[in-house]
């Protein structure tokens, strides 16, 4: 079982055009959709649709139109009653592959909401594998809300608590990884260099300066690290290790909700029992795979692609891995 947690959620419209985007003209649209939306729905909707438990704790007014999009997500939820209607965001997906996005202000939450909501994920994590807190969260809510989170889980369920990763930015994850000790942290680079006190390293590649930058958070502050790259791939710091690895080709429709499918992907390959290499693995075919579909569509296992995910371990650069090599 996987409980996923989605403070701020919203209902995300996608509008697909035919030509790159041009700010100020009028253009064609070839489509648009509406999904239920938000990281921990996001992420539990990948989880469902792979098969396994899952179940999406939201703050939701049963009168909200989000309620129905919700409905047709087919996504065990559980709701935590709150008065008011969800926010709305747009995402405008051009020819290219290149998304612009727009997110409206969340529905504020009160002090009373908070303990209700609370209480709520601490019930839910009963028996629970792991427990994702993901996206920005609600107005109305302290920065240091996840870590409350965390503490009252980890309080009502001691050594039978789930593992659990936050998949956040800002002061948020700042306040997670000073106070939380989370199991696993989820940012892309950008949200890492934030994080950080040291200088960004811009003198190595890429995957060797985030794999610097996190080392400096694993393990004396969270457990591991998965730090997606978009087209760069991923890489994976753990205390035992850590590795890049680099996405197959991937005809991109709509970045929105790769980072939470990658997410999804890792965790769906844990709890397999994968090694590190295979969840990294696992971890880029499905941010790939949600990157080639529209809007906020979650990936299914049919939705993978073949090719070859390359992962190389870069603390032992001399000893690469590659798709047919052991875990």
């Amino acid at each position: 079982m996987i409980v996923t947690v989605t403070t701020n959620p919203s209902l995300d419209r996608t509008v697909s055009l035919q030509a790159t985007l041009q700010v100020g003209e009028v253009q064609t649209a070839t489509g648009s959709r509406e999904d239920a939306g938000g990281k921990g729905i996001n992420v539990a909707r990948v989880i469902g649709a792979a098969g396994v438990p899952t179940v999406a704790v939201v703050p939701l007014d049963s009168a909200d139109p989000f309620a129905a999009a919700l409905r047709s997500a087919a996504l065990p939820v559980r709701a935590v009653p709150v008065a008011g209607t969800v926010r709305s965001n747009i995402t405008i997906a051009d020819a290219a592959g290149v998304t612009t996005k727009i997110n409206l202000p969340g529905l504020s939450l009160a002090e009373s909401d908070a303990a209700a909501l609370t209480a709520a994920v601490v019930d839910a994590s009963e028996g629970a594998d792991w427990l994702v807190l993901a996206g920005s969260l609600a107005p109305g809510l302290p920065d240091d809300y996840y870590v409350q989170l965390i503490r009252a889980v980890r309080e009502r369920w001691g050594a039978s608590s789930p593992a659990i990763a936050v998949d956040t930015s800002g002061p948020a994850l700042r306040a997670v990884v000073e106070d939380g000790r989370p199991d696993l942290i989820k940012p892309n680079d950008e949200e890492l260099s934030e994080l950080i006190t040291t200088e960004w390293d811009t003198t190595v590649s890429l995957p060797d300066t985030v794999r610097q930058a996190a080392a400096s958070l694993v393990p004396a502050a969270v457990g591991a690290a998965l730090v997606t790259l978009g087209g760069d791939g991923a890489v994976l710091v753990r205390a035992d290790g850590a590795w890049h690895g680099t996405p197959p080709p991937t005809t991109v429709r709509s970045t929105v909700g790769a980072g939470d499918s990658s997410l999804a992907g890792y965790l769906l390959a844990l709890t397999a029992g994968a090694g590190p290499q295979a969840a990294l693995r696992g971890a880029i075919r499905y941010g790939s795979a949600a990157a080639s579909l529209p809007g906020t569509q979650p990936p299914t296992p049919d939705d993978l692609p073949s090719g070859d995910v390359p992962v190389r371990r870069l603390d032992q650069m001399n000893n690469p891995t590659t798709g047919g090599h052991r875990d």
